[in-house]
């Protein structure tokens, strides 16, 4: 199975968001069958077969979480980091500040979907292939 070491090595190439669906294929490749980013301090649970769990630890210190979600201007701000715009510390903190906790990545769907605190979907993405 897949490592966290291994997904890093992956990581590593991307400088935005732009990067993303490469980032996607590569851990696709080792795996990985869905996974969940943690926005409070970035710590990631990768899944992948038979019920196989791992966990990054965090990668910065704790963020606080907005409790209202700003749904229209996190969709902005995505774009922007989807067009390069903003590297992934800068996204993650304004995740934070328009509500988003986390977000999900199906490998199967080719989808990522953002949450706020309430659960609630904000907004779900078809990953390019």
């Amino acid at each position: 199975m897949f490592t966290v070491e291994q997904i890093k090595a992956a990581h590593s190439k991307v400088k935005s968001g732009a990067d993303f669906p490469a980032y996607i294929q590569d851990i696709e490749k080792l795996g990985v069958t869905y996974y969940e980013t943690f926005v409070t301090d970035g710590h990631t649970d990768y899944y992948g077969a038979n019920e196989y769990k791992t966990t990054s630890p965090a990668n910065y210190e704790p963020l606080v979480i907005a409790i209202e979600c700003n749904k229209e201007q996190f969709k902005v701000d995505l774009k922007e980091h989807q067009q390069g715009k903003t590297d992934y510390l800068t996204f993650t903190r304004i995740s934070a500040n328009l509500g988003i906790e986390r977000w999900a990545v199906c490998m199967e769907k080719m989808t990522c979907t953002y949450y706020d605190k309430a659960e609630n979907e904000i907004l779900a993405e078809e990953i390019p292939h």
